[in-house]
């Protein structure tokens, strides 16, 4: 690819700005399409639609390779997006969010993607409650197909990172006997501190209408109780509510620690390139992700990213 066609891609970006629209969504995962379809994202076999619970989409994908290994590996359990009111784990004729999975499995893990009930229907607290009865699932299940049921990581994008720190500020593994298996957690772009978040209809639909209630439903302080390691990210051309998050939450955990918990600013990317590129430009957000998997549970046998060109093969 050459520099004009890069230059051309991330005007494309740019021009799309920070703006969430259902046209920007659109144009954002149809860009990066091709180069998926080109590297192959998805994983060699995917067990598609496995009931966790109850609700018609209480539904999960398994991502693995042809065969098992000989050692349990590490397991990414992804949370997509949506506004807290769309979005699923698979959209047919498209990558996504196969395109997780497939990451995952390329790097030495095991992928899961998981759908959840959506509000208004279904207010706060029912993602946080989905992403324990997946995280259950895994922690049960995952062994046969290779997983390590203590060494999983979470992951989520958008709504699904606030459900992702809602999962961690309600179910702290210190609260059970058990270990949950959650060895690390990585959220991007998300909401956290209802306080401070813009109050707009999406999250009005799920965190409900009254703010008297924000400050028992943020999950900020929770995540202050929890010491599951944590990555954070914001896009550079996220709309400002997402940055003022990520500030909010750093700094918070700054005031916990003494220092700030791993960070990634998405460089050149929107609030939906940021998930749609991954495996294309893993220099933005792939390469550090996989960095901090690998701190935080030790992979077995690491599998390192292969040292690709900035856009991969648009």
């Amino acid at each position: 690819m050459t520099a004009e066609e890069r230059a051309r891609c991330a005007a494309l970006i740019r021009e799309a700005g920070s703006q969430v629209t259902p046209e920007t969504i659109q144009a954002m995962f149809e860009l990066f399409a091709p180069a998926h379809r080109a590297s192959s994202y998805g994983a060699p076999h995917i067990e598609r639609d496995l009931g966790y619970g109850s609700d018609p989409r209480h539904r999960l994908d398994v991502h693995t390779p042809t065969e098992p290994g000989a050692a349990s590996v590490p397991v990414l359990l992804f949370v997509h997006g949506g506004g807290f009111v769309g979005g699923d784990k698979h959209t047919p004729d498209t990558p996504y969010y196969d395109h997780v999975g497939g990451w995952a499995v390329g790097r030495g893990l095991l992928g899961v993607t998981m759908t959840y009930r959506l509000a208004p229907q279904h207010g706060w607290p029912a993602g946080a409650e989905d992403v324990a009865a997946a995280v259950a699932w895994v922690r049960a299940h995952i062994g046969g197909y290779g997983g390590d049921p203590e060494r999983i990581v979470l992951a989520g994008h958008s709504a699904g990172a606030a459900h992702v720190a809602s999962y961690l500020a309600r179910y702290p593994e210190e609260d059970g006997p058990d270990k949950d298996g959650v060895a690390a957690a990585a959220m991007f772009s998300g909401i956290y501190d209802l306080e401070t978040a813009e109050r707009n209809d999406l999250l009005r639909s799920y965190f409900g209408p009254d703010p008297v209630e924000y400050s028992s439903r943020s999950p900020l302080p929770g995540l202050l109780g929890s010491r599951v390691p944590m990555l954070f990210s914001v896009a550079e051309l996220d709309p400002p509510d997402f940055h003022r998050q990520a500030a909010v939450v750093l700094e918070a955990l700054f005031g916990r620690d003494g220092a700030i918990p791993p960070f990634v600013w998405v460089q050149g990317h929107n609030h939906i390139s940021e998930i749609a590129s991954l495996g294309v430009d893993d220099e933005a957000l792939g390469v550090p992700l996989l960095r901090f998997i690998e701190h935080a549970v030790t992979l077995t046998s690491p599998v390192g990213l292969s040292a690709r060109p900035l856009w991969g093969s648009l």
